[in-house]
């Protein structure tokens, strides 16, 4: 497995796992919609996750709750490309992954912007350009599983063995994009995205043997449903609960932990690395 990932001549070193806070500039994510829309809002965010202590910034504009509806290309483009253009002028040397499905939205930010790291929900399954975009610009590549789309992806979820499936198809993709030799990729089981909360579990306790497919792994479990349902609390009560998952997928071999609360998430890796460090 590649212990780094190289992006616009910056690496970021997987030694020991990091954090990537989330960035979300719609006016519908699940726990933070709206509160990031204006530059200022975004600044102060954006400051945030750098202070706290994040590797990566990842830029959501257009929502992939489930049950939500795509804002279109052009919002998109325009929200992400904001935010990005904010991000290089106060903190240029951190590294952004953008959160999208569309390749329009990856050509037209790399082309204003210059590279990011992209951020797909569908795995390359909703847009069919995205791989050859990935591919011919030269972008990490972040490959998560989803079953269905957003609209429906929650609508009686099924698979025969979800651990098998869904490591198949991380493998199979992940192995199509790597015999290019121009996409460094990483995987993502994808919580939530068409999956019940009995799959997630499985998913969660079996994330070691995605881990083996040689890939690092995103696990990103900030306050979703399976945290939620489980303790019946609403997402803005479900910290402590996203800190005992974060845990358990750095023991399973997670590298990238995907989140809204930074300074929580940079905490469990430090004492998950003060642990490894103690028993090398």
């Amino acid at each position: 497995m590649k212990k780094f990932i190289d992006i616009d001549n910056q690496r970021i070193s997987l030694d020991a796992p990091v954090v990537m806070g989330i960035l979300n500039v719609t006016d519908d994510s699940f726990h933070d919609g709206g509160k990031y829309v204006s530059e200022t809002q975004i600044i102060a965010r954006v400051n945030e996750i750098v202070e706290q202590g994040a590797a990566i910034i990842d830029v959501g504009a257009c929502s992939t709750r489930p049950g939500s509806v795509a804002a279109s290309e052009e919002e998109e483009i325009g929200r992400a490309g904001f935010a990005v253009e904010l991000i290089r002028k106060y903190h240029p040397r951190v590294p952004v992954s953008v959160d999208t499905f569309r390749a329009s939205v990856v050509r037209e930010i790399c082309r204003c912007l210059g590279p990011v790291i992209v951020n797909d929900i569908s795995g390359g399954a909703m847009d069919g350009e995205m791989f050859e975009t990935v591919e011919r610009l030269g972008l990490p590549y972040i490959l998560c599983h989803a079953q269905g789309t957003p609209r429906d992806m929650q609508q009686a979820p099924r698979y025969d063995d979800v651990v098998r499936e869904v490591r198949d198809f991380l493998g199979a993709r992940a192995a199509r994009l790597e015999a290019t030799g121009l996409v460094q990729v990483i995987i993502d089981p994808g919580f939530g995205f068409g999956k019940t909360v009995a799959h997630n579990y499985r998913l969660l306790a079996r994330l070691d043997s995605l881990v083996d497919l040689g890939y690092p792994v995103l696990a990103g479990l900030s306050r979703k449903s399976m945290a939620c349902k489980v303790l019946d609390v609403a997402p803005r009560d479900a910290l402590n609960a996203t800190t005992a998952l974060n845990a358990i997928a750095l023991l399973k071999g997670a590298s990238i932990l995907r989140v809204h609360d930074v300074k929580e998430a940079a905490e469990t890796v430090k004492i998950h690395r003060a642990m490894t460090e103690s028993n090398p």
